[in-house]
């Protein structure tokens, strides 16, 4: 069993910044993605960033140069640093993971529980 534990959302003014974090109960083996998805109320879910094996990396139009994808393999952690925030930035935010865990030859796709960021005008 894995869980992906997610921590750092919570309410900004626009313009402010959080930092989202995102961390797996298992060691990581090798990554094959991991991401940050988002779902505002009334809308369908959309990948914000992504990063791929070997580091490619990849952001929704609407926040390139706002936000930053990273991770920390020591920690099985991804972060997403969120600046510049607007409201239209409000969702529940989402980490999705496509790895292979210590141990194991399976591939899992998982994703974590959610987060709520809120962003006020």
């Amino acid at each position: 069993q894995v869980q992906l534990v997610e921590s750092g959302g919570g309410l900004v003014q626009a313009g402010g910044s959080l930092k989202l974090a995102c961390t797996a109960s298992r060691s990581i083996f090798s990554i094959n993605a991991m991401g940050w998805y988002r779902q505002a109320p009334g809308k369908q879910r959309e990948m914000v960033a992504t990063m791929a094996s070997g580091s490619t990396i990849n952001y929704a139009d609407s926040v390139r140069g706002r936000f930053t994808i990273s991770r920390d393999n020591a920690k099985n952690t991804v972060y997403l640093q969120m600046n510049g925030l607007k409201p239209e930035d409000t969702a529940v935010y989402y980490c999705r993971t496509d790895v292979y865990y210590s141990g194991s030859t399976d591939r899992r796709i998982d994703w974590g529980q959610g987060t709520q960021v809120t962003v006020s005008s």
